[in-house]
C-alpha cells in the first residue's frame, strides 16, 4: 500500500501532467469516504487546469429503478449508466470539450448537459464509488485513467458519516441508520471486496 497526502497528492498531479494535453485522475472510494470533497479541494489547489467531473451524474432514473425493481439500491453499482460513463470518460480523454449529466441530490434526479469539460481543461478530476471496480464495464474505465487514488476511511467512520448524512436529509434517527446499513454499507463491502489497486491510498483526515 503506497500511502499520500493531499498536499502530495498535488504535487504528483502535477508532475504527471506536466506537457500533457490531459490527464484524468480518478478519485475512489466508497460512500461516505468524500471523494467530492477531496476533488473540491484538489481542483482549488491546481488552479483554472482543473476540473471535476462526478460520477453521480450516471444515475438511472427512479423511473426506470422501479422498472427494474431496484430502486431501493439506488447507489447500488447496478443502478448507474456504467456503459454511458465509460464511454464519456472515452471521449472526455479524446476530445476537447464535452458536457455531462449531473446529479441533483435535493431533487434526486439527474440533470443532462449540466457539467462541462473545457477544451483548456487539462486536468480532470474524475470522483466516484466504483472506479475501480474489477468487473465489466466498470473495469474498462482502468485503461482510461493516467493516476487513481483510493480514500481509506474505517468501516466505523463510514457507518457514523452515512448516517449523519441521512440526518441531514430529514430522515429520523432510525430511518437514517436503517438506510445507511441496509443499502448503502451494502455497497462500501462490495467496492472493498471488488476492486483493483490505486496508485494512492489517501487516509481520512490527511
Amino acid at each position: 500500500m503506497t500511502n499520500i497526502t493531499a498536499t502530495a497528492l498535488v504535487c504528483e498531479i502535477e508532475a504527471r501532467a506536466s506537457g500533457r494535453d490531459r490527464i484524468l485522475v480518478g478519485i475512489a472510494g466508497p460512500p461516505g469516504s468524500g471523494k467530492s470533497t477531496l476533488a473540491t479541494d484538489l481542483a482549488a489547489r491546481l488552479g483554472a487546469s482543473a476540473a471535476v467531473l462526478p460520477m453521480d451524474g450516471f444515475h438511472l432514473d427512479n423511473e426506470r429503478l422501479r422498472q427494474m425493481g431496484l430502486l431501493h439500491r439506488k447507489g447500488a453499482p447496478e443502478t448507474f449508466d456504467a456503459a454511458g460513463f465509460v464511454r464519456l470518460l472515452g471521449n472526455v480523454r479524446s476530445e476537447g470539450a464535452v458536457s455531462f449529466p449531473t446529479f441533483d441530490r435535493e431533487a434526486d434526479r439527474t440533470i443532462p448537459d449540466a457539467g462541462h469539460i473545457d477544451k483548456e481543461t487539462r486536468i480532470v478530476l474524475v470522483e466516484g464509488n466504483y472506479l475501480l471496480l474489477n468487473i465489466p464495464p466498470w473495469s474498462d474505465l482502468s485503461d482510461l485513467f493516467d493516476l487513481t487514488v483510493r480514500l481509506d476511511v474505517s468501516t466505523e467512520e463510514l457507518e457514523s458519516r452515512l448516517i449523519t448524512r441521512w440526518r441531514d436529509h430529514g430522515l429520523s434517527p432510525a430511518e437514517a441508520r436503517a438506510r445507511a446499513l441496509e443499502n448503502d454499507m451494502k455497497n462500501v463491502n462490495f467496492v472493498t471486496e471488488n476492486s483493483l489497486s490505486p496508485d494512492f491510498f489517501l487516509q481520512t483526515g490527511e
